[in-house]
């Protein structure tokens, strides 16, 4: 039988990389190192807004060429938003009316972040813009859906005499409340102090 001598100090033979990587600080100093290259990699690869606007008019019109038919549903705008980071738009399919359209309802603007850039449409259905992309790491990911894009305008009614298509039906209100026999009136009666 193996006994163990208690008085004996027992060294590992553990180099100090090795020792300081299985430490709680290492690990956290590990992590830092790898979140702050991660984001001067972000930092410098962030698309610049004139790169953002290109690829955002391409994929708008591909989204456009996708929704001339059928209209599909949101699973369909996500796979196309995902096909649209590899493929370029075909501008002689859109007709020249429709972008003529596009292009006095819509307006395309892009912003650069510290570590990503955004693209936003402004229209009249979105006067506060929506995103319609996301570039990061030198990839832009577009995020627009077909109802994002202003195509049509039309007018509400057709002069200021004409009333609205639903009418507003006034119910007669009625001032008697009922009475509730657990309920008293409360009066005020002054400041104790008084």
């Amino acid at each position: 039988m193996y006994q163990v001598d208690n008085n004996t100090n027992y060294r590992t033979n553990e180099s100090f990389t090795q020792e300081f990587t299985r430490s709680c600080l290492g690990r956290i100093l590990i992590l830092g190192v790898i979140i702050l290259v991660g984001m001067g990699v972000a930092y410098f690869t962030a698309p610049r807004e004139e790169t953002m606007n290109e690829e955002m008019f391409d994929n708008l019109m591909q989204c456009l060429e996708e929704n001339d038919g059928i209209k599909g549903d949101v699973v369909d705008d996500y796979v196309h938003n995902l096909m649209f980071i590899f493929t370029t738009a075909d501008t002689t399919v859109i007709p020249e009316d429709e972008l003529k359209i596009y292009h006095k309802y819509n307006r395309l603007v892009s912003y650069r972040h510290t570590f990503y850039s955004t693209s936003h449409i402004y229209n009249n259905m979105h006067p506060e813009g929506t995103r319609v992309g996301v570039g990061v790491f030198g990839i832009i990911i577009p995020t627009v859906f077909y109802e994002d894009i202003l195509l049509e305008v039309g007018t509400i009614h057709k002069g200021y005499e004409q009333k609205l298509n639903q009418e507003v039906i006034n119910q007669p209100q009625d001032d008697d409340l009922g009475t509730n026999p657990n309920i008293t009136e409360f009066h005020y009666k002054g400041d104790e102090n008084n």
